[in-house]
């Protein structure tokens, strides 16, 4: 079991930054590939960003590469979403989550543990 809480959402505007953060308890964080996943209102919940247990693999939606950074700290059980040049399209309910697939990054369904999510605002 791994229970995730985030933080850091908010209200940015347009071209501006923030910073996500996950903090993970339970069973050992390092063992799991994380990743951020977003929902954005009446929008089904797609693939963000997600990074391997070592910290060396990384994979981006399309949509965020090069504005978007996935970091991790196994050491101090959590994991961060760095989200510059933020464009309104990117409001949405921001989740972190966890999984013990090998075989894939970016599947919805491989993710077994999530968290509550935080809001995240860009106003133009």
């Amino acid at each position: 079991q791994v229970q995730l809480v985030e933080s850091g959402g908010g209200l940015v505007q347009a071209g501006g930054s923030l910073r996500l953060s996950c903090a993970a308890s339970g069973s050992t964080f390092s063992r799991y590939t994380m990743g951020w996943f977003r929902q954005a209102l009446g929008k089904e919940r797609e693939f963000v960003a997600a990074i391997r247990w070592s910290g060396g693999i990384t994979s981006y939606a399309d949509s965020v590469k090069g504005r978007f950074t996935i970091s991790r700290d196994n050491a101090k059980n959590t994991v961060s979403l760095e989200m510059n040049t933020l464009k309104p399209e990117d409001t949405a309910v921001y989740y972190c989550a966890a999984s013990r697939a090998t075989w894939t990054m970016s599947r919805l369904g491989e993710y077994a543990y999530w968290g509550q999510g935080t809001q995240v605002t860009v106003s133009s």
